[in-house]
């Protein structure tokens, strides 16, 4: 005789659980969306026992096997590069992005070079029919004969077809369409987004398959679903565009087998998503007159710098308060970095309007580029134009100290070979042997770096 199933109730909105039936989410302050969940039974038991295994073994730390998980290559390296180094054999890969990002783009060109390497992969789409996928593979060029293709919803039936196909990569398209069978609530809710990819999730894990789920993402450019499906994935990327439009950007905001931060580079052009070898000569199309304002750091991107360029402009306040704008960057260290320009630089901007940006859309979430920032209000205060062969890095305190910055050196050898000419960088971060063409002076103050922007 079966068991009774168990069942809980949860807000379709927020995920929260309660222990009955309520008319309004006390967590969210939604009204009716409060839904019955089954939680269990001998038929969902029986069900997913082939996909969670049967009780784990006990073994002793020292005993675990060390050696490297296998990676497939995607044959896209931008890609290769943001997931660790290729696919890990078994690993959950969320990717998210706004619509008409290009993620199903990017996923269609890379399982179209893994199949033509013998790999079998699966695509599974439960948005677009299978006309509109070939029509955009036709579009894009790309081999489909090797490609396996399924319209499903069902998570349990997506399931059954890879245990006739076995394929060793799946893709999802996407996450938020997808239903299971033990979930009484409608496809897209919390509850079903949930429970579909934890049921995905252990098909992977018990059958070495990877699986690439594509997310759908809210209006202010957040991953749609509960905050466990972040949990539940090894890798979640994201694919935006640049402010401009006419590049992607590919950012791991999580991953288990490689670095947090990583960014991969690709433009958009009618046969799909190319990559961008050279992300530093993309960031500095400057023009050719160089004017006050304008300045030049490295920032360090995953596992490589990256040259952008940040504008200031200074301003005098047309009303009683001054503003302080910031883009690209937090607007509360521009405040810091104004007091201390203040209060250790001498040069006040209290009744200034100013403005900071960092061009192409990049978020600066290190600290390297204060230094930048604060050359940039003082050129645009002075009217004192950087050369365009100058670049600057390095982090102030409060104290007005330039403290060194992680990879300096490779920094400094990534813009020498750009053209750069001169660096005005931390003290601790100047190299012992001299880098060929290029002039560094090594500062330990503000007021150090103030005096050198007179000589260059």
């Amino acid at each position: 005789m079966s068991k009774k199933n168990k069942t809980a109730f949860v807000c379709d909105q927020c995920g929260a659980d309660f222990p009955r039936w309520g008319g309004q989410c006390t967590s969210c302050g939604e009204w009716n969306t409060i839904k019955e969940v089954r939680l269990g039974g001998a038929e969902r038991n029986n069900r997913t026992a082939g996909y969670a295994g049967s009780r784990s073994e006990v073994k002793l730390l020292s005993d675990v096997n060390l050696s490297q998980a296998e990676r497939i290559s995607s044959g896209i390296s931008e890609f290769d590069r943001v997931l660790g180094g290729g696919i890990v054999c078994g690993s959950v890969v969320l990717i998210g992005g706004a619509p008409g990002a290009g993620k199903s783009t990017l996923l269609l060109q890379a399982i179209a070079n893994i199949a033509a390497r013998g790999v079998s992969v699966l695509y599974v789409s439960g948005e677009e029919s299978l006309q509109q996928i070939a029509e955009r593979a036709h579009r894009l060029k790309l081999p489909a004969d090797k490609i396996m293709m399924l319209a499903e919803t069902s998570v349990q039936r997506i399931c059954d077809v890879m245990d006739e196909v076995k394929p060793q990569i799946l893709v999802i398209d996407s996450i938020q369409v997808m239903h299971t069978q033990d979930t009484e609530s409608a496809p897209g809710s919390v509850s079903q987004v949930r429970e579909s990819a934890s049921y995905l999730t252990q098909y992977a894990k018990k059958h070495d398959v990877s699986i690439f789920m594509v997310g759908h993402v809210t209006k202010d450019q957040s991953l749609a679903g509960p905050m466990t499906l972040s949990h539940i994935v090894d890798t979640q990327v994201m694919l935006g565009s640049t402010d401009d439009a006419r590049f992607r950007v590919l950012r791991a905001d999580k991953n288990r087998f490689g670095s947090v931060g990583e960014l991969g580079f690709f433009a958009m052009d009618s046969t799909g998503l190319k990559e961008v070898k050279n992300p530093s000569a993309m960031f500095l199309n400057r023009p050719d007159k160089p004017s006050s304002g304008s300045v030049v750091t490295v920032l360090w991107e995953g596992t490589r710098p990256l040259l952008v360029e940040i504008q200031a402009l200074v301003t005098e306040c047309q009303y009683g308060n001054p503003r302080r704008l910031a883009v690209g960057f937090d607007q509360n260290r521009l405040a810091m970095l104004l007091a201390v320009l203040s209060r250790h630089g001498g040069i006040f901007t209290a009744n200034d309007e100013i403005y900071a940006n960092v061009v192409g859309g990049i978020k600066v979430t290190e600290t390297s580029s204060d230094l930048a920032i604060v050359v940039g209000v003082v050129s645009s205060l002075r009217d004192k134009v950087i050369p365009h062969d100058t670049f600057f890095f390095g982090e102030i305190g409060l104290s007005s100290e330039i403290r060194p910055v992680a990879n300096g050196h490779a920094r400094l050898n990534d813009a020498a070979k750009h053209g750069f000419k001169k660096a005005v960088i931390p003290k601790a971060n100047a190299p012992k042997k001299p880098i060929e063409g290029l002039k560094i002076y090594g500062v330990s103050t503000l007021s150090e770096a103030l005096d050198i922007l007179s000589e260059i």
